[in-house]
């Protein structure tokens, strides 16, 4: 189970909700906090019956990043002692973008560095208007480096560009323009009401489908539109229309009878 630092639960309905704890210093990450978050991840995907992850945080920030005490042990590393360090981090949020479940980061507030490169980790962002957002890095002499396929990913090389090396704080909606955010909201009833939107939408699809068409997307993404993708696309919903849940689905759509109980291939938990 986690520490202090993470807070994790999950409902009868498998969503799963994970929440950074340290408000007191606007959930800074350190290594206790990078620890915490790794052995969640790696809990949820080994768990069949969780149906989505929401990341959302206690206190007036998403997270600032890099926790100053953390940093300041940093400094003094070697560069041997860096690269494990950095390790860390970067299998944190390999774990977080590579889970089998549908994602969402929920912003209630400010979101800086490595906060942001956790929300661009995730699948979908929702955040409240007044959130802050920025890649400060260059001014500390430093590089958004672990961050950064994530972030790119989202914002595109040319909104990386300006916002890596400016390191100007941009706001939600400029978030959303650019990619880091999908929907801004007016408050924290507004957040909830939307992600709550997608959760229901997410409870209703197939589990199966779900995190194959993760795979999907990460596969079709990294590759030119050419042979051999068409092949592989070919073979992937071959493959998929022969699964049980894929066969138990489109039958009950066939006949127009609604599912009873929780939807194929799903069980309610305990």
């Amino acid at each position: 189970m986690p520490g202090s630092s993470v807070l994790f639960q999950v409902d009868n309905e498998g969503i799963a909700t994970l929440t950074l704890n340290r408000p007191e210093v606007h959930n800074a990450f350190d290594d206790v906090m990078i620890a915490d978050l790794t052995e969640t991840f790696t809990g949820i995907a080994e768990d069949e019956d969780i149906v989505a992850v929401v990341v959302s945080a206690r206190g007036r920030s998403f997270s600032a990043g890099a926790d100053i005490g953390w940093m300041r042990r940093a400094s003094e590393y070697t560069e041997e002692e860096n690269f494990a360090d950095a390790r860390l981090l970067a299998d944190m949020l390999y774990g977080l973008y590579s889970l089998p479940q549908p994602t969402i980061a929920k912003i209630q507030g400010s979101a800086y560095g490595g906060g942001a490169g956790l929300i661009a980790a995730c699948d979908m962002a929702i955040s409240v208007r007044s959130a802050q957002f920025s890649f400060s890095e260059v001014n500390l002499g430093l590089i958004p480096a672990v961050i950064s396929p994530y972030v790119i990913a989202a914002m595109g090389p040319r909104n990386s560009r300006r916002f890596f090396l400016s390191a100007e704080r941009f706001d939600a909606e400029e978030a959303m323009r650019c990619g880091l955010v999908n929907h801004v909201r007016n408050d924290a009833g507004e957040l909830q009401a939307t992600c709550d939107r997608y959760v229901r939408a997410f409870i209703q699809a197939g589990p199966g489908a779900l995190s194959e068409a993760k795979q999907l997307i990460s596969h079709v993404a990294s590759h030119p539109i050419n042979e051999a993708l068409i092949e592989d696309t070919v073979q992937r919903i071959a493959k998929r229309r022969t699964t049980d849940e894929a066969k138990q689905r489109l039958a009950a759509f066939f006949e127009k009878s609604p599912e009873s109980g929780p939807p194929v291939g799903r069980r309610k938990r305990s």
